[in-house]
């Protein structure tokens, strides 16, 4: 009997969260891809890593200059039956500036799903309600319903505060959650 109220606690709990990427020093960051300004004339510039602690490291620098303003680091995905879940939770430590965790459901979409957050400068742990993730192209919030797909296809970190700035973002794991 212990075994299967156990065996029923485990799959609760494992319905509860989905991990969609935990970083560590094996993991490859060649899967995340830099899109900065550049797309567009810009001139900020940044690299993404897994540093000695085996947390995935996204730094740069946004520059102004030529009409920039944005840095990003992207990866392709593929989750399924995220309706199952409520919001998006980041164990991350930033730099007390603000970020965008942006979504998108497929990767033909042109809209991304974007939730903004702002960073302590500590190790700390943001949740993001998926409801809350709103539709947005080219920096311009659209006409569409928030997100409310059972996929996500590509992830996204953004830092767009509309200054020139030098950014550090750290991020250990993100998991799809229910609260």
């Amino acid at each position: 009997m212990k075994f299967l109220i156990s065996s029923i606690s485990l799959i609760f709990l494992m319905a509860m969260s989905k991990e969609v990427v935990n970083f560590n020093k094996a993991y490859n960051p060649d899967q995340w891809k830099i899109v900065n300004d550049g797309v567009m004339g810009g001139l900020s510039s940044s690299e993404v890593s897994i540093n000695q602690e085996g947390h995935l490291e996204f730094k740069g620098k946004v520059s102004l200059e030529n009409n920039g303003g944005f840095a990003s680091v992207q990866h392709e995905i593929s989750i399924d039956e995220v309706k199952q879940y409520t919001h998006v939770k980041v164990q991350l430590k930033g730099d007390q500036k603000n970020y965008q965790l942006r979504l998108k459901s497929e990767m033909s979409q042109y809209q991304s799903y974007v939730h903004e957050f702002e960073t302590s400068g500590e190790w700390e742990e943001i949740t993001l309600k998926l409801s809350d993730f709103y539709p947005s192209f080219r920096g311009r919030k659209l006409d569409l319903s928030n997100f409310e797909f059972d996929q996500i296809k590509q992830i996204t970190f953004l830092i767009s505060n509309k200054k020139a700035e030098k950014f550090k973002l750290e991020v250990n794991c993100i998991d799809l959650v229910n609260l």
